[in-house]
């Protein structure tokens, strides 16, 4: 008796198609599973006729299974490239959102002329900004602080992996924290409130990545408090925050006395960055 024909890869992507998983989502999950994460659609399409063994479809069922269910592909495939940088991520910290490097940008910009800067990246997770500025500028001094041991030792493993000599530090924002001044406080704190629906959707990342307070504001409020003491004359604070915060962001910061408040949007046009330069 004749055995059953192996599935292509395009039939593999039409199937998972039809169980309503994203094709982007399809294509970066069978390029990890066939070992070609680097490959791309451009060797999709060419090799789109080649058989499937039962293991590699079996699989590949799994994990589309699971990211249908809401878990990210980052931490799938266990692999994240954020500014270029391929970085290990997975359950302990929070998957790098494309969006943040709009707060890279503006930090590389905002110190463009400032020699051998001084930089803390608070929360910092994977390490994804903290490591983006440490691989544009070798001469810069780079901290990368977060209360989770646990996001400490995988942020610290990418450092290795990606020889960066970037710096490490437990701690609640800047509490414990003896380095400093800096040039430049950045974070992509958590923002988003804790009766938010959309919390729903994000069960499988770290919730103390993600909420923060009923507006959603507490850890920012904590920072601009903590950063206004720990800054050079002249430094910058730059926060990411949610596409609807802008506005409740540059209050607290003028409230505070900060100078020079202003926003950067992200890349779909929307305010999701607010910083200012340290009160006098």
């Amino acid at each position: 008796m004749s055995q059953k024909p192996q599935a292509t890869i395009a039939e593999l992507l039409l199937r998972a198609a039809q169980s309503g998983l994203a094709r982007i989502d399809a294509q970066m999950l069978l390029l990890h599973v066939l070992g070609q994460p680097r490959g791309g659609r451009a060797w999709l399409l060419a090799h789109d006729t080649d058989p499937v063994t039962a293991d590699t479809q079996a699989q590949f069922a799994a994990l589309c299974a699971r990211r249908v269910a809401g878990e990210p592909v980052a931490y799938l495939t266990g692999v994240k490239e954020f500014w270029g940088l391929p970085l290990r991520v997975d359950a302990r910290v929070l998957d790098p959102r494309p969006d943040t490097e709009t707060l890279v940008s503006w930090a590389l910009e905002v110190m463009a002329d400032v020699p051998n800067p001084v930089i803390a990246d608070l929360g910092t997770g994977s390490g994804a900004i903290a490591l983006a500025l440490q691989s544009e500028r070798p001469d810069a001094r780079v901290l990368a602080v977060d209360a989770s041991a646990d996001a400490i030792a995988v942020a610290r493993a990418n450092a290795a992996a990606l020889q960066l000599p970037v710096e490490f530090a437990q701690s609640n924002w800047l509490e414990g924290v003896a380095q400093g001044p800096f040039d430049l406080i950045v974070s992509n704190p958590p923002y988003i409130p804790a009766a938010d629906p959309h919390l729903a959707a994000l069960t499988h990342e770290p919730l103390c990545a993600l909420a923060s307070g009923a507006d959603g504001l507490d850890d920012i409020r904590r920072i601009i408090t903590q950063a206004q003491h720990r800054l050079k004359p002249g430094g910058w604070l730059l926060l990411e925050h949610g596409y609807d915060q802008s506005e409740a962001v540059q209050t607290l910061l003028r409230a505070a006395q900060w100078h020079a408040v202003q926003c950067q949007n992200d890349l779909a046009g929307l305010a999701r960055c607010t910083g200012a330069q340290r009160p006098d």
